[in-house]
């Protein structure tokens, strides 16, 4: 279904250039390359995020967890951090994942081989944090007589995971952790492949099952009707493409990129405009598929002019742009960096079938490795190294996590939905999308999400007060 390797959780992130809405200081601090080898002291320069602005006494440190794009993007739409910071004297902290950004081991050569890319693991970015959390503590614990000052991880989406697991893993560093849209079970026998694009067509007929039923026919119609080199130059002026498509692996691409867009708009489903992944409406998915209604269609070509007009709500919602570049769909670091995650550790199985709006495309780990070598000169052991460095659904023994998905995110398909003992906290939002609960407060926001919102914060204030009870001091909230 798609001509790159894994589908990212943001696989069309950052794009989007905007004015910071939260203030934030640039520092850098020099992190070993290899945290799990005594034979090297190399190091490098990860990049993270810190404003001290409420940060009093003994207040907690408020630590996001970086994803796989630059961390100001991930900053700068995480609003409900610095929302809930001055009532907790909190430091906020978001930290670069290692290979995005600016945080690049190598510099401008990272990328350049799978020798300098093998340190691309989320074994050695929870070992980046932990050494930027240790730092931290040295610089402010002074504020609070010496002692360690409780860490409060927050992520969403593989940021969410890396909070989760940065909780299970080291819990001597890290206090709690709030794991927004965190699909630690999207992984092989943990959840049906094709869970993540029956909930995504689920979005879609919820709003309307002809919407959903128009798109289930056009993959057929892409298929047939670029056949011949006409009908592929009469799509590219319907689709309003930058080149036109003349080979098979090209309509491939072309297929995986629609198929990206119909995803993304489940993601960022936000009940108000937004520029995330790039400008778009209020729930995007009822402008498109409303658009979509209101076409009758015969044929292939008709078919198409009315998917291609509907994708300009995702595509070109300002107008502003003059073609559509199947080929840059995200950074293309950021991109290289998640693909390259896919094919070693981060293993997804992902299908469809014919009870959904996608093309019907098998899970085949085979072809999974050999679409690995081929791009990155590298296989994945196993599908199951995420399960065995991180547990899979054996995590009865974690505590202080608060595992929260939306209903209307097709990452929920791998998301922690059901109890696992009192210590894990479990909140679904019914109406939310892609880590909504993490957004900052908007006048358009469900009631569910300001629910869910005060849930965490709950929880937060729950933790702090036990560890802070541990000591003669108590800091008062």
């Amino acid at each position: 279904m798609k001509s790159v390797i894994g589908i990212s959780l943001f696989s069309f992130f950052a794009i989007v250039a905007s004015d910071d809405v939260y203030k934030l200081e640039t520092k850098y601090i020099d992190v070993p390359i290899d945290h799990f080898s005594y034979t090297s002291d190399a190091t490098f320069k990860l990049r993270y995020l810190i404003n001290d602005t409420h940060h009093d006494k003994g207040g907690p440190i408020f630590f996001y967890t970086g994803n796989e794009g630059n961390i100001n993007s991930f900053a700068q739409n995480t609003g409900f951090i610095f929302d809930i910071a001055e009532p907790f004297d909190a430091l906020i902290v978001f930290a670069e994942h290692r290979f995005y950004g600016e945080s690049m081991p190598f510099g401008n050569q990272s990328y350049v081989s799978p020798k300098n890319l093998g340190y691309l693991t989320s074994q050695q970015a929870l070992a980046d944090f932990v050494y930027v959390i240790d730092h931290l503590q040295n610089e402010y614990k002074s504020r609070w007589n010496g002692k360690k000052l409780p860490v409060i991880a927050f992520g969403g989406s593989y940021g969410g995971m890396l909070s989760a697991y940065i909780r299970m893993k080291y819990p001597a560093s890290v206090l709690g952790a709030i794991a927004s849209s965190a699909p630690i079970w999207q992984f092989n026998g943990l959840t049906p492949c094709e869970d993540f694009y029956r909930i995504t067509t689920g979005v879609y007929a919820s709003y309307s099952p002809k919407c959903a039923n128009t798109i289930k026919n056009s993959w057929k119609a892409i298929r047939s009707f670029t056949q011949t080199p006409d009908n592929k130059k009469n799509l590219t002026s319907l689709w309003k493409l930058c080149n036109t498509p003349s080979t098979s692996d090209d309509i491939d691409k072309l297929v995986g990129w629609y198929s990206e867009i119909l995803v993304n708009m489940a993601m960022v489903n936000y009940p108000y405009p937004t520029n995330f992944l790039t400008n778009l409406p209020a729930y995007p998915i009822l402008q498109f598929c409303s658009t979509l209604d209101s076409y009758t269609w015969s044929d292939d070509y008709s078919l198409l002019k009315s998917i291609g007009d509907s994708l300009q709500i995702y595509t070109n919602y300002t107008k502003s742009a003059k073609c559509n570049d199947i080929n840059e769909t995200s950074s293309n670091v950021g991109e290289s960096g998640w693909d390259f995650q896919a094919c070693t550790e981060m293993v997804m199985p992902m299908c469809s079938v014919d009870s959904d709006m996608f093309e019907n495309a098998a899970w085949d780990f085979n072809k999974y490795t050999n679409d690995c070598s081929k791009n990155f000169n590298v296989r994945p052991r196993s599908q199951n190294e995420p399960i065995l460095e991180y547990g899979g659904k054996d995590i009865s023994t974690a505590s202080n996590i608060v595992f929260s998905n939306g209903l209307l995110d097709p990452w929920s398909s791998g998301g922690v939905l059901r109890r696992i003992n009192d210590n894990i906290k479990i909140v679904v939002l019914p109406d939310g999308a892609h880590h909504y609960d993490l957004r900052g407060k908007n006048d358009e926001d469900t009631s569910s999400v300001k629910m869910v919102r005060s849930f965490h914060a709950k929880e937060i204030k729950r933790w702090l007060k036990k560890y802070y009870e541990n000591y003669a001091q108590v800091h008062v909230i």
